[in-house]
C-alpha cells in the first residue's frame, strides 16, 4: 500500500505543477495586460508556484522522516522481543541440559553400582 501512495504523490505533484504552468498560460493569454504587468505577473505567479513546490516537498519530506522513523521504532521494539524470546529460549535448553546431564550421571552411577555388584557377586 506504501508504493500505492508514493505512486499516488508523484500523480498529485505532477498533476499540480502542470495544472499550475496551465493555468499561468491562461491566465496570461486571457488577462488584457501590457508587457510590464505580464513580466511582473509572470514573475509572481513563478514564484508562487514555486513556493507551493517546496511546500508540498517539505511536507512529502517531513511525512517520510516520520514513517521512517516509525518503522525504526517498530523495528527495533522487535528485535527486542526476539532477543528476549531468544534468551529465554536459551535459558531454557540450558534447563533441560543440565537436568539431562544430572539423569545421566545418576544412571551412569546406578550401572557402575550394578556392575560393581554383578562382579562381587561373581568373585563369590
Amino acid at each position: 500500500m506504501s508504493d500505492r501512495n508514493g505512486g499516488d504523490f508523484g500523480s498529485y505533484f505532477a498533476g499540480f505543477l502542470m495544472g499550475g504552468l496551465i493555468g499561468a498560460a491562461v491566465a496570461l493569454l486571457m488577462a488584457p495586460a501590457s508587457g510590464e504587468e505580464t513580466r511582473k505577473l509572470i514573475r509572481e505567479k513563478g514564484i508562487e508556484l514555486r513556493d507551493r513546490t517546496v511546500e508540498s516537498l517539505e511536507q512529502a519530506a517531513a511525512e517520510a522522516r516520520q514513517r521512517a522513523e516509525e518503522l525504526t521504532k517498530l523495528a527495533r521494539e522487535r528485535a527486542a522481543e526476539v532477543g528476549k524470546e531468544a534468551r529465554e529460549l536459551s535459558g531454557e535448553l540450558r534447563g533441560r541440559a543440565e537436568e539431562l546431564r544430572t539423569r545421566g550421571g545418576a544412571v551412569a552411577e546406578d550401572i557402575r553400582l550394578r556392575g560393581e555388584a554383578a562382579i562381587e557377586a561373581a568373585k563369590t
